[in-house]
């Protein structure tokens, strides 16, 4: 009896041992699958977000600029799993801190936009040379800084051709919000895509001083009307609502930026020049997260789709004016083709 309960005991050990050593070797199995994984570049679950802040130069507001943007950087931040934070300025002493302190918060990454944030970013980017930074709209020429910028001028040069295609009085004008290097690109654009089709139009600009005041947009666009313009260029950002206001008011033809504003008053606003502000900041952020986020100057023309006009590079949900006409829509879509394969180059002004 003795010697068969020795028995028993010896076998059940031995399974005992043989189950555990199975056990551990699974586990080391399993162990070197994770650091296998980890090795090719898999996040595991325990993985720290990564953390970017999109620092605004003033209010979003009712700018379609930034209104577009902030949608754009959100939307990667969902899709990529990015913690991302949007910050408004209300002057220029507060952008430099709230840059400074999205520094001292230790983001990954730190974006920004437009010629306003260049003299605060040229300054927060050379102190902190290991902290990545990109900006929309402008160039910052520092190592640590990657700088997305659009051929405007492209996009205005369609407009200016369609409109000098289907003005009655040979007399167009654009309000802009100020007489600066950036909205110099969409005058310039305009002015040779108005002379390009129409030698003989007239081409009147007047500047509101700022983005944000729609009170004087009306007044200038009012001028300009009384001078005899039927269309009438917005690009004065926010003053571009005192533009459409005026179109409604006189009857005359307006064009917005940036996002398709013909849905807001189809009869009046005729046209908008597009600009893909969205899609620059979701790239920005999508980039970073991939690895394959790179510093120094990018641009975005209409062979990117980076800028556009409606309803000759991209369609719209308004019908399209009589005052425009599907024949002139057709014309400019071939003067499109031409600078997309470089027939046609459209300048830049003079510096």
């Amino acid at each position: 009896m003795k010697k068969a309960l020795a028995l028993a005991v010896s076998l059940f050990l031995m399974v005992a041992i043989v189950a555990a050593c199975g056990a551990n070797q699974k586990e080391t199995n399993n162990t070197a699958n994770n650091s296998a994984a980890n090795a090719g570049g898999q996040p595991t679950e325990s993985a720290e977000a990564k953390k970017v802040a999109l620092v605004l130069p003033e209010k979003i507001g009712v700018n379609k600029f930034f209104v577009l943007m902030d949608e754009g950087f959100k939307k990667a931040g969902e899709e990529f799993g990015v913690e991302v934070k949007t910050i408004e300025s209300t002057d220029p002493a507060a952008f430099e801190q709230n840059l400074r302190a999205t520094v001292a918060e230790d983001y990954d990454l730190i974006i920004t936009a437009t010629f306003q944030a260049e003299d605060a970013l040229n300054k927060v980017a050379a102190e902190n040379p290991d902290k990545p930074f990109a900006i929309i709209d402008t160039i910052v020429d520092q190592p640590n800084v990657r700088s997305v910028q659009f051929r405007e001028h492209e996009a205005a040069y369609l407009m200016g051709a369609l409109a000098g295609l289907s003005t009655k009085t040979n007399k167009v004008g654009a309000v802009v919000a100020m007489d600066a290097p950036l909205l110099a690109k969409y005058t310039f654009g305009f002015e040779q895509g108005l002379k390009s089709t129409n030698p003989d139009a007239e081409f009147l600009v007047n500047y509101v001083g700022s983005f944000t005041d729609p009170v004087k947009g009306k007044e200038l666009a009012l001028l300009q009307q009384s001078k005899g313009a039927d269309f009438i260029a917005g690009m004065a950002a926010v003053g571009d609502n005192g533009v459409f206001d005026a179109a409604k008011e006189k009857g005359f033809y307006a064009s917005g930026q940036d996002t398709d504003r013909t849905v807001e008053d189809p009869e009046h606003i005729v046209l908008s020049q597009l600009k893909g502000t969205d899609a620059v900041a979701y790239e920005t952020v999508k980039a970073f997260v991939e690895g394959n986020f790179d510093f120094g100057a990018a641009d975005y023309g209409l062979k990117e789709n980076g800028v556009g006009l409606t309803f000759v590079t991209r369609e719209s949900e308004s019908p399209l004016s009589p005052f425009i006409g599907q024949e002139n829509v057709d014309k400019v879509k071939l003067i499109a083709e031409d600078i997309i394969s470089g027939k046609i180059v459209v300048e830049l002004p003079a510096k």
